[in-house]
């Protein structure tokens, strides 16, 4: 089963693409959003200190990510495979899971980039933000959020450099998820690999 580093800018599609792929392939999603998000609500001291940072308006340190994903990626049910949406998300980051990952022998297989024109974007958040009703979310709020990952998204996307697969995010779900599964498995580009 595949290893996948699954990234793109807010309203690329990643998250969707995440879930259809894990589902296809029976290999966990790991988000670390989603996965503060649950510490949050059971109110784990990991949940605690998250929520915390997150009052404050400061971002998980690295640390703290690095070994949640550590112990996340350990689990059973992701020796097999996983796709990653949402880390890493800085260089350290990066370096934190190669180094992570050649100690728990499990390379991976790529990382995915969906690529959307800015445009596109932002016409996806500002329908997303009517749809759920996010009053917050103005045009001005998500080209700012926009701007924030291009500026931390670039130096990892240097990075990774030639191990990056672009994907065109502007396609319908199912040609994305599509020309994903080409990109991984050329010879089998339905099924898991």
């Amino acid at each position: 089963m595949p290893r996948v580093i699954l990234m793109g800018p807010p309203g690329s599609g990643k998250g969707t693409q995440g879930e259809v792929l894990a589902q296809a392939w029976s290999v966990p999603r790991l988000a670390p959003g989603d996965m503060f998000r649950d510490h949050i609500r059971r109110g784990t001291p990991l949940g605690l200190a998250v929520k915390s940072y997150s009052e404050a308006g400061q971002l998980v340190p690295d640390a703290v990510v690095i070994q949640v994903m550590a112990e996340r990626l350990a689990a059973a049910d992701a020796q097999a495979g996983w796709i990653l949406d949402g880390f890493p998300r800085t260089v350290p980051q990066a370096e934190a899971l190669d180094a992570l990952l050649a100690q728990q022998h499990q390379p991976c297989d790529a990382i995915i980039h969906l690529d959307v024109p800015e445009e596109v974007l932002m016409a996806r958040l500002l329908r997303r933000a009517q749809e759920q009703q996010r009053a917050d979310d103005t045009p001005a709020v998500i080209h700012n959020r926009l701007q924030e990952y291009y500026r931390k998204t670039q130096p990892l996307l240097d990075f990774y450099g030639a191990r990056v697969i672009r994907i065109d995010g502007t396609q319908p779900i199912p040609q994305v998820t599509a020309h994903i599964q080409q990109a991984l498995c050329p010879s089998n580009a339905h099924n898991s690999c």
